[in-house]
């Protein structure tokens, strides 16, 4: 079995000297290096290279530099999808983003896990879990989401936060790890003034 096939399967596995694994991040790394060299302000040229990097990519999407990624394949954004500068996504296992997320800045998705066991982790090995983070989610800036995390639907993930577990749909979560603070209610619809014209 190769190194990638055990990836897949979520067991312990060596990306360190597998060729084809090494080759397959290269590609990508070498995608998102072009892609932060694009001026800002050409948005068409950032998207015809976010279109190579993503599996799936939706409508609206917009990425801002520097970012990184290191598959690109084993990641999906839905639609009026937003990320903010020092966006990482380490895609050993499939990342994906529902529609209407909105990432702040230096915010990092990690599927990987290395190995606990001393030998194993001096060895190279590592694990690799999905994430997945559901529609209308904010995560706030220096955000960390750690392998094999679920984010809900409508959820809010405050500054600074470590995601170590799954956070349900429709609330407030933040801090190291990442707890619920509260619901999401109708009274949030009046916490920021509005302009009355």
């Amino acid at each position: 079995m190769t190194e990638k096939e055990k990836r897949d399967l979520g067991v312990l596995y060596d990306p360190n000297y597998d060729p084809e694994i090494q080759a397959e991040v290269a590609k990508c790394n070498d995608l998102c290096h072009e892609f932060n060299q694009i001026k800002p302000s050409d948005r068409a040229a950032q998207k015809a290279i976010l279109e190579k990097i993503f599996a799936k990519m939706g409508k609206e999407v917009v990425v801002n530099t520097p970012f990184w990624c290191d598959y690109g394949y084993n990641t999906e954004v839905g639609d009026y999808f937003f990320a903010n500068h020092n966006c990482q996504i380490l895609d050993g296992a499939k990342v994906t983003f529902g529609d209407h997320v909105f990432i702040a800045p230096n915010c990092t998705f990690t599927t990987a896990e290395h190995a606990l066991d001393v030998e194993q982790r001096n060895r190279g090995l590592e694990v690799a879990f999905p994430i997945t983070v559901g529609n209308n989610v904010w995560i706030g800036a220096g955000t960390i989401v750690l392998a094999g995390v679920t984010i809900g639907d409508n959820t809010v993930i405050g500054a600074g936060s470590v995601v170590t577990k799954d956070i349900p749909s429709g609330v407030i979560a933040v801090g190291v790890p990442c707890r619920v603070m509260r619901k999401i209610t109708e009274a949030d619809k009046d916490k920021y003034k509005k302009y009355e014209g």
